[in-house]
């Protein structure tokens, strides 16, 4: 169960669409002076040097953000693409790209006065190196850690108090059971919290479960009628190989304005990070 670190996938295309999504999702809602209070289900540790530890083992940053970074020196990108990647140059110093944030630091610097972050992990040692990357920010006031299982919790924290919330489910899916914790997860949030803004990650992988998850989305969203907007970015095509070559997001009560910046920003991403000619998104909406 605790052999995931994210660190080894720090900086990844996955990231790139994970944190493009959720950094429009957070400046829609903050457009709305009212409290904003976002949960991360998995929250790992927060932020990664890309330059030693577990992320020079994989070295998908490479071809992730090094990658996206370059391409957008030499080539106009979308406003999207633009708003992300001052997010992560927030955490660099230099030109170069040496450390990563993770959603919880991300998050963090998104956060206005009256906002609160509340982030979950459950891994042993990534709890504790969480607790002192957030304690080193000067938003650590507005930020609760928990070390319990966000899947059970949740439900409990529905709905915030000012009735304007943000949840990003993100596990690493390392555990099959994880997609069925999901989907309970995401029945008994919307039982309570039906406007509230879902955005659940996924892999895309060979696997039932994975490839099943969109369309169980789609059903939990209809069951309550609410608005679905799934994207998935695909950087490769190659099917003997095993490292992620796609990932996805699913957002329930997405902002209008999101499939928009997607469609601006999907193709340049193709462009930037694709490797081979099976690289392409998917991008679909439903407005109940």
């Amino acid at each position: 169960m605790f052999s995931y670190r994210h660190a080894f996938h720090a900086g990844s295309h996955a990231d790139i669409l994970k944190h493009l999504v959720l950094i429009h999702l957070v400046d829609y809602l903050q457009e709305k002076p009212g409290a904003l209070t976002i949960v991360d289900t998995h929250a790992g540790a927060g932020i990664y040097s890309l330059v030693d530890g577990f992320a020079t083992v994989s070295k998908e940053a490479d071809q992730g953000i090094d990658r996206l970074a370059t391409f957008a020196k030499n080539n106009p990108v979308s406003s999207g693409i633009a708003n992300y990647l001052d997010c992560i140059r927030v955490e660099n110093a230099e030109d170069d790209i040496t450390v990563y944030p993770g959603s919880p630091f991300i998050l963090a610097h998104l956060l206005r006065t009256q906002d609160r972050l509340k982030l979950f992990e459950l891994h042993p040692k990534e709890i504790d190196i969480l607790r002192h990357n957030i304690g080193e920010l000067r938003q650590s006031k507005q930020i609760d850690i928990y070390a319990e299982d966000s899947f059970a919790r949740l439900k409990g924290l529905m709905p915030p108090p000012s009735r304007r919330g943000l949840v990003l489910i993100d596990p690493s899916y390392e555990d099959k059971q994880d997609y069925r914790y999901l989907e309970t997860a995401m029945e008994e949030a919307l039982h309570r919290f039906a406007t509230g803004c879902y955005a659940i990650w996924y892999p895309c992988l060979s696997r039932r479960e994975s490839a099943a998850l969109p369309d169980h989305m789609k059903k939990i969203a209809a069951a309550h009628k609410r608005s679905w907007l799934h994207v998935e970015l695909r950087v490769e095509n190659a099917p003997k190989e095993r490292r992620l070559q796609a990932s996805g997001m699913f957002v329930i009560n997405p902002p209008w304005t999101l499939e928009k910046q997607l469609a601006e920003s999907l193709p340049i991403l193709v462009k930037a990070l694709g490797q081979d000619s099976g690289a392409g998104f998917v991008l679909k909406s439903f407005e109940a």
